[in-house]
């Protein structure tokens, strides 16, 4: 199970919002071996795309390094879907490299960018999907 703070779930809802009608994606990172999502760090789709996310290489090695230096990893890495459910693609279970971290996926499809908006959680590992409740608290 996903658990994250009303806070962090708002914070991805709108950035989806805001790249919309192109996706979105980011990280939330969290203290080395907790589990725990604490530190939002959007980033920026390099493909610039409505149907495909890429982060940019500069920026993923960026992120990793700090994130070394904080001992964080990353707990949830998101993106939006702009025009299917909120379900990984093929390509995004082939790009699935963190079998410790939460995928999530927010579907902005039909929205207009407005909402409601489909916001699901999956483990990716070795190429399996496996769909996990969320529960959105107000705090850890």
């Amino acid at each position: 199970m996903l658990t994250i703070t009303r806070a962090l779930y708002d914070q991805i809802v709108a950035h989806a919002r805001a790249d919309h009608p192109d996706e979105a994606c980011g990280v939330v990172a969290g203290p080395a071996g907790s589990g725990r999502p604490e530190r939002f760090v959007p980033m920026l789709n390099a493909a610039r795309s409505p149907t495909f996310y890429e982060f940019d290489s500069g920026d993923l090695l960026k992120l990793y390094r700090e994130m070394d230096d904080r001992d964080e990893e990353p707990v949830v890495i998101y993106h939006s879907h702009t025009a299917t459910e909120a379900y990984p693609s093929r390509t995004d279970v082939s790009y699935a490299n963190e079998p410790g971290a939460h995928y999530v996926l927010v579907s902005t499809a039909d929205t207009d960018g407005a909402g409601p908006f489909q916001f699901r959680s999956y483990r990716i590992v070795d190429g399996e999907i496996t769909e996990e409740d969320v529960e959105v608290v107000e705090t850890y």
